[in-house]
């Protein structure tokens, strides 16, 4: 059985390399359309971070001390 490689699909991040591409020349897409993209971008840039670093973000939900 073959073993799944970890990390994010190479596939689906050039796709989305793409379509970041053609969304920045296309003068007639919407701003809400390419914002879309755009958001999608950075929450698969949020995502090899995420597995880059165990830790990353566990930090957010704990209550500082304030001196």
């Amino acid at each position: 059985m073959a073993t799944k490689e970890k990390g994010v699909n190479k596939k689906l991040e050039r796709l989305l390399d793409g379509l970041m591409d053609e969304a920045i020349k296309d003068h007639e897409m919407s701003l809400s359309d390419k914002m879309k993209i755009a958001d999608r971008a950075l929450k698969m840039d949020m995502m090899k971070l995420k597995l880059l670093e165990d830790n990353m973000g566990s930090g957010f939900h704990q209550e500082e001390d304030e001196e």
